[in-house]
């Protein structure tokens, strides 16, 4: 799909030319509306000077960006209490779509398809069996000669039936697999998240139907429809020490004008994840250039030393400091086995050679 991009500039520079009165007429076309702004009458219709020109097209322009830039945020507060009010918070944010998986009743689903799928199975292989035995194993190796018995006979092909309600019954049960595979690959709740909703219900208490409630209290069949980002734990952590802040700090920096309107309940903050993620990301810049910078600088004291001893403790900075890369990886990213210890063996591959060209 290709993208067009609307120039408020262009569309400035091909306003229309003043009319005969001296008025100037500029066209900007934004979301399918026209804005016309008018400069006033400059030299009596007869010309109009540069400078009112510019200063026209400014204000046309600075009209333009402010409809594009105007944003309109519901806040929760104008929901009714209820369901409306739930599913507002709900798809307000991510982490708080969280639902109830039902797989004891897929299971159920599942096995039930599964019990049927075999009792077909079992009237296909007896019907296979009794043709066999009975002489009519061309029916086995022929499907128009199966068509044709069954045509002699005047009833409907029995073999043909029973494969019919199998496709039936197979398409069903493969899809309902699958969808209960893709439904496994979504993760649980974190126990931040959790405790957010929990706390939300119990300030709230938006529904009035006890029943109706409780699926929040079923922690173990609950799925989370939050994708997981790449230091999921780690920024996490951040994210809740950010709303440790002072609540002017975290509005100031971790928040954007759209979330600060959605509601104005001082027990619920919003993050900007792109923000925090900015963060995080700064935070493990640091900290991989610390875990590069310092073993380097302290192998290359030792190693000036030149005695026996330093040779063993730059064998041991190298140790431990691997070590740390190692936890490093292993707390900040979801990087997978291999991937920790190729990354490690590439860490420490990197300081032996430091360690082997401070030696020469």
């Amino acid at each position: 799909m290709t993208h067009q991009t609307i120039s408020q500039e262009s569309k400035i520079e091909k306003a229309a030319p003043p009319n005969h009165e001296g008025d100037f007429v500029i066209n900007i076309d934004i979301d399918s509306r026209a804005t016309t702004a008018k400069n006033s009458i400059v030299d009596q219709g007869k010309c109009r000077s540069p400078v009112a020109g510019k200063e026209a097209k400014a204000l046309a322009l600075k009209a333009a960006n402010a409809e594009v830039n105007h944003l309109e945020t519901t806040p929760l507060e104008s929901y009714p209490r209820g369901y409306p009010l739930l599913a507002a918070f709900q798809s307000s944010d991510s982490c708080f779509s969280i639902y109830r998986g039902f797989d004891y009743l897929h299971a159920r689903a599942i096995l039930d398809l599964q019990d049927e799928l075999r009792c077909l199975e079992d009237d296909l292989a007896d019907l296979d069996q009794m043709d066999d035995n009975n002489g009519r194993s061309k029916c086995l190796t022929s499907r128009a000669s199966d068509l044709k018995q069954a045509k002699r006979t005047g009833k409907p092909c029995q073999r043909s039936k029973i494969l019919e309600q199998i496709r039936d019954k197979l398409i069903i049960y493969d899809e309902l697999l699958l969808k209960r595979s893709q439904l496994n690959a979504l993760q649980k709740p974190s126990t931040r998240d959790y405790r957010s909703l929990r706390r939300w219900f119990f300030n709230e208490k938006p529904l009035s139907y006890v029943l109706e409630e409780q699926y929040v209290k079923i922690k173990e069949d609950l799925v989370s429809l939050r994708e997981g980002r790449e230091w999921a734990s780690f920024d996490g952590w951040i994210e809740e020490r950010v709303k440790q802040l002072p609540r002017c700090l975290t509005r100031r920096f971790f928040t954007t004008p759209e979330l600060r309107a959605k509601t104005s309940d001082k027990h619920i903050y919003y993050c900007s994840a792109s923000r925090v993620e900015r963060l995080v990301g700064l935070i493990i810049t640091l900290i991989v250039f610390v875990l590069l910078v310092l073993p380097v600088v302290g192998m290359y004291k030792l190693t000036s030393m030149g005695t026996h001893n330093s040779t063993f403790d730059t064998v041991g900075i190298l140790v431990v400091f691997t070590l740390l890369f190692s936890a490093a990886m292993s707390l900040l990213t979801k990087a997978k086995r291999h991937e920790l210890f190729a990354a490690s063996a590439a860490y420490c591959a990197v300081l032996v050679v430091f360690i082997s060209n401070f030696n020469k």
